[in-house]
């Protein structure tokens, strides 16, 4: 068993793994930047060190900063949490080369499905459905035309390396088509250092539906069902729930077990969760995040299982704790995702945090790294909170979280709590009958928010 884990990530989420840590008995330990000094994270470890100035490059990034933390505090471990060096094949193969343990995947799975091209390929290989599109790369925007005319419009341009919905453009018509091709390029080199573009078909009202996976790396693997995340804003999630309300039993059962057979055949270990798009009764694989996600815990709340803790044993060699019988969907989940931000403008609102009241009661999860007098920082992520809640069913799920917001105080910053408040009135959230498209095309109906 570990030790000693080091956390290279902050905020919520590094709280999340220092949790699980003291409740298998293992030291943790916090890393930050200046910034974060007095940072909840840090004040929860074991041990903290500081590695680096405020910019996230120099500091959370810097692979040479998070070995000597190591070393210096005697860790053997790093869980890398999401964002950051989450997906970083090279920062897995340092940590090999220096005798560490990366808590995730291996570093060939990570390459693998961090392309997009070969990503789809394999799950093509190993029986995933997938979006019709170009077979690769797609170097000229006269070949861009032909697969685009061959196809049919509307077509999207993904770059290869994208991600976080940077790097994909949509063309509805020929007309549009060079310009989204020439954008799609150019910011995938210089988001991602990486121009090469592939093209798909541009479903029109699908949902965003993914599954999620767990293997042991030694050829055993399990599916813990789906989750909902089609309420988002330019491809950014918001809102997630679990299970989907489109999906029935048997339709889960037989996606879930082509997932789970897929990373089993390749003895992938550890938690990954591969997407989909999902429009009349297909689903059409878009990527796989090889790493917990944001939105994990609405899963962990349906079927009481820890996958922070889940990570760590399968890391240490042992086997998965439960089998595929023993995973049984209990009630409904959801969560919202609370942002320092105004809306409706979603302008970043950092700041200090004058009074912060979590919300409480049966059902209610908060997971958070703020606190009374908290100054949130302007150079990380807007994400200052999670609200989770479980319930028997949807609309009692629903009910529980417009009492769990009406009790939650955050003051001296803007956060994105009015919107949650809005789209809870709102006919399409309450019957669960939205796609990937609706959140915006509301939006823009510039509703009271």
């Amino acid at each position: 068993m570990f030790q000693k884990i080091l956390i290279a990530n902050r905020g919520e989420i590094a709280l999340r793994v220092i949790r699980a840590c003291r409740e298998m008995g293992i030291k943790s330990v916090a890393v930050h930047s200046t910034a974060d000094a007095d940072a909840m994270h840090v004040r929860m470890a074991d041990e903290s060190v500081c590695i680096g100035p405020p910019s996230g490059t120099h500091s959370y990034l810097s692979i040479p900063n998070l070995i000597s933390a190591c070393e210096i505090t005697g860790a053997e471990a790093i869980h890398p949490g999401y964002g950051f060096l989450s997906e970083n094949a090279d920062f897995v193969q340092v940590l090999e080369d220096h005798g560490l343990t990366f808590i995730g995947p291996t570093a060939e799975h990570i390459r693998t499905m961090g392309d997009k091209i070969t990503a789809k390929d394999t799950m093509k290989r190993l029986g995933v459905p997938c979006v019709p599109g170009s077979d690769g790369g797609v170097d000229t925007i006269e070949e861009a035309r032909k697969i685009a005319a061959d196809m049919g419009y509307p077509v999207i341009i993904k770059a290869t390396a994208g991600g976080g919905g940077r790097g994909m453009k949509v063309a509805n018509s020929a007309d549009e088509l060079d310009i989204a091709f020439s954008t799609a390029r150019s910011e995938g080199k210089s988001v991602f250092g990486n121009d090469e573009v592939y093209i798909e078909k541009y479903l029109t009202l699908p949902r965003h539906i993914e599954i999620q996976v767990f293997g042991d790396g030694k050829g055993g693997a399990v599916h813990l069902g789906e989750r909902d995340c089609s309420l988002q804003r330019r491809h950014q999630k918001v809102f997630e729930e679990a299970p989907s309300p489109v999906i029935d039993e048997a339709t889960r059962q037989k996606i879930g077990k082509v997932c789970a057979d897929a990373i089993a055949t390749i003895n992938y270990a550890g938690a990954g969760t591969i997407e989909f798009l999902y429009e009349n009764g297909e689903f059409y694989f878009i990527e796989m995040n090889t790493r917990l996600q944001v939105e994990h815990p609405v899963t962990e709340a349906i079927f009481g299982i820890d996958l922070v803790r889940e990570q760590i044993r399968v890391a240490e060699g042992l086997p998965l704790s439960f089998t595929q019988d023993d995973l049984k969907i209990n009630g409904h989940a959801i969560e919202c995702r609370i942002n320092a931000e105004k809306v409706p403008e979603f302008r970043p609102s950092p700041g200090t945090v004058h009074q912060y009241h979590a919300p409480g009661g049966l059902g209610v999860r908060m997971d958070s790294a703020i606190y009374d007098g908290y100054v949130i920082p302007p150079h990380y992520d807007s994400l200052i909170g999670k609200l989770i809640v479980h319930a028997a069913d949807r609309p009692a799920a629903l009910a529980r979280l417009h009492r769990a917001l009406g009790e939650l105080v955050v003051e001296g910053i803007d956060t994105t709590c009015p919107l949650f408040h809005a789209l809870l009135r709102e006919k399409a959230v309450q019957t669960g009958e939205y796609t990937i498209h609706w959140l915006e095309q509301w939006l823009e109906t510039d509703p009271e928010i």
